[in-house]
C-alpha cells in the first residue's frame, strides 16, 4: 500500500517560506528605515547648502559691485532655519534626523557685520544691499 504525503510535503514547505520570509521581514525592515532617514538627511543638507550657495552668490555680487548695488534673493525654504552671516561666510545649523547637529558653510567675501536671519518656511525674500556712502553692506529679510 502506497500513502500519498504530498499534502504534508506542501505544509512544511508552506511553513519554512512563511517563516523565511518572517526572519527577512524583521532584519531588512530597520535597515530600510534607517537608508531613508540617511537620504532625507542628505536632500535637507543639499538643499540648505543650496539656499546658502544662492544668498552668498548675491552677497559676493553686491560686495563686488560696490557702494550703491543691491541684490534681492528668493529663497525657498523647506523649514525653519537660522542662517549665522559674517564676512567670509554663510552658515547654518541643521538638525538631522537622527538628533545630530550638521553645520553647514558656504564661503563669501564682504563687509558684513556679523549677523542672524531666521528663514520662514517657504518663499523668503531677502535684500542684500550696500547703501551709498555707507561703509557696510546690509542684509535684511523682507
Amino acid at each position: 500500500m502506497i500513502k500519498d504525503n504530498s499534502g504534508q510535503v506542501s505544509l512544511e514547505y508552506l511553513l519554512i517560506f512563511a517563516i523565511s520570509l518572517i526572519i527577512l521581514v524583521t532584519f531588512t525592515l530597520p535597515l530600510t528605515e534607517l537608508t531613508i532617514e540617511n537620504t532625507l538627511d542628505v536632500s535637507d543638507t543639499l538643499d540648505v547648502k543650496s539656499d546658502l550657495s544662492q544668498l552668498s552668490q548675491a552677497i559676493c555680487q553686491v560686495y563686488g559691485e560696490g557702494q550703491g548695488s543691491k541684490q534681492t534673493v528668493t529663497v525657498q525654504s523647506s523649514k525653519p532655519i537660522t542662517l549665522n552671516i559674517a564676512n567670509s561666510y554663510v552658515s547654518s545649523n541643521l538638525k538631522l534626523n537622527n538628533n545630530e547637529n550638521k553645520l553647514v558653510k558656504v564661503k563669501c567675501n564682504s563687509n558684513l557685520d556679523k549677523s542672524t536671519l531666521k528663514l520662514n518656511k517657504g518663499a523668503n525674500v531677502i535684500i542684500v544691499e550696500w547703501p551709498m556712502n555707507s561703509e557696510k553692506m546690509i542684509i535684511s529679510k523682507k
